[in-house]
């Protein structure tokens, strides 16, 4: 098996840039205020309301229309020295500034300011404002303003005059202006931008768009670099969009669908994920696995899946190789790199897996949203874990204990479906001595009232049961790891 070197960092570094001035904050009245200082100090013959009707271009621009040209440098010194005390407290954010840069963030991503104004001025009104900006560069003007932003590697730039459209058009990056400046939406097109919103009440939907945008065109990208690859298919909603893709970009003969047999993976997925791969023309093959051969899983401490995923590329990494694939992938997504505490993500690494939503940036969410779009079946398919993650860590795992597991679950769903309760998420937790049944929070009190849930989980093995109040959340036996950071 080859071993290729993750690219994710480089693909998912997403960093924004925005101007200051009427893009994050309404610096007008505040500006007003203190050239209306200025004016009286000096007894210069200033139009405020026309300074403020213009703001964008560097001061000494503005400070040149109203002062000798000698002059220019000392009273633009001035100025900002006056600055904090006069034009501070007078400036307030537009709307969507603070849902902007929140966008950004919940991209993963970075923000920064590049904005014309006087560096420690615009710290200023980002520390009063309390403006989640990463990076904050000052002084800069229109092409001055791509330097900035190249060097932070960013690939959107956020403006609302003409000379943020020439720094994002000199950093490579993608121009989006704002209608809440000096400049017309119409000009700001025509100067040419590449989107042009009213003001950033728009930019989180544009983002998540041009986001989704990026991911999917890096995802095919990575899998076009693969050339052919054998998908550890579960049946989940992120295997299945993989080797949906994957059979998109490469063609269903440079594809392979492996699903593992054993003990800890329900078989009632089987027949399902057969079809899936009959409705996309591609092969599929079970694999027999046995991860309870290994004794650290069988022990099911803390670092159980590190053992699972290790069994796993040891049994798949064989049939891909006779089967001519360069590559055997996971569904792993963003989420999952990011949900701390995941060891089996690092055994399959290790073990020559690669992990193209991950390196895309795909989140969870993201693969729901394009499996919807693509028409597949798994869409909105619950999460399925393995049912050892059922068992609290430290029981020790045994075929009677997943099959016990397995019979409460199975049993409970037909119970749902008779009685009308509509569960989507289910677990049975084997806690050593009793068990413990989470369904979603909205239908606990449900399930814990109805007499035949009790009955049901002992009828499949277990001899005390009770419904957990909170409700289903993943990775709740992680909840009961005294020490997580041990395994990692």
């Amino acid at each position: 098996m080859q071993c290729v070197t993750s690219y994710a960092e480089r693909v998912n570094a997403l960093v924004v840039g925005f101007d200051l001035d009427m893009t994050l904050v309404d610096s007008r009245p505040g500006i007003g205020a203190a050239w209306s200082v200025l004016a009286a100090e000096t007894g210069a013959a200033v139009d405020v309301e026309l300074v403020v009707s213009r703001l964008g271009p560097p001061l000494e621009t503005e400070v040149a229309e109203w002062f000798p040209a000698d002059e220019v440098k000392a009273v633009a010194a001035r100025y900002r020295e006056l600055y904090p005390a006069h034009a501070v407290l007078g400036t307030d954010v537009l709307p969507g500034a603070r849902a902007a840069l929140a966008a950004v963030h919940g991209h993963g991503g970075h923000t920064a300011v590049i904005t014309g104004k006087h560096r420690p001025n615009a710290q200023l009104h980002v520390d009063h404002l309390d403006l989640a900006v990463d990076h904050l560069v000052g002084d800069l003007w229109g092409t001055q303003k791509g330097d900035a932003l190249r060097e932070l590697g960013a690939s959107v730039y956020v403006g609302d005059h003409l000379g943020d459209i020439l720094g994002a058009r000199a950093a490579g990056a993608v121009a989006v202006a704002v209608a809440t400046g000096p400049i017309t939406a119409a000009d700001l097109r025509a100067a040419g931008a590449d989107v042009v919103l009213s003001d950033l009440t728009e930019f989180p939907a544009w983002l998540d768009a041009h986001v989704r945008r990026l991911r999917l065109a890096a995802l095919t990208e990575r899998l076009r670099g693969l050339g052919s690859v054998a998908v550890a298919f579960s049946g989940g909603a992120d295997s299945a969009f993989l080797l949906a893709a994957a059979v998109r970009t490469l063609g269903a003969a440079n594809v392979l669908a492996l699903t593992t047999v054993s003990q800890s993976l329900p078989a009632a997925e089987h027949p399902a994920a057969d079809a899936f791969c009959r409705q996309l023309g591609v092969r599929h093959e079970f694999v027999p696995s046995d991860e309870l051969a290994r004794s650290g899983y069988r022990e099911n401490n803390g670092d159980r899946c590190r053992f699972c995923k290790t069994e796993l590329m040891a049994v798949l990494a064989p049939v891909a190789r006779a089967a001519g694939l360069a590559y055997v992938a996971t569904g792993t997504n963003a989420d999952d790199a990011r949900a701390g505490f995941r060891p089996g993500i690092a055994a399959a690494a290790e073990a020559g897996a690669v992990t193209p939503l991950l390196d895309a940036g795909l989140t969870k969410a993201q693969v729901r949203s394009f499996s919807r779009e693509w028409g597949l079946p798994t869409w909105d398919k619950p999460a399925a874990a393995c049912l050892s993650s059922r068992i609290a860590f430290g029981v020790r795992i045994t075929p009677s204990r997943l099959a016990r597991v397995e019979r409460a679950e199975t049993a409970l769903r037909d119970l749902f479906a008779r009685e009308r309760i509509p569960v989507r998420n289910l677990r049975v937790r084997d806690l050593g001595d009793f068990a413990r049944v989470e369904v979603d929070a909205a239908h606990t009190e449900a399930v814990a009232g109805h007499a035949r849930v009790v009955e049901v989980v002992r009828e499949a093995g277990f001899d005390a049961v009770e419904v957990d109040p909170v409700g289903y959340r993943e990775g709740a036996m992680n909840e009961l790891l005294p020490d997580p950071e041990r395994y990692r």
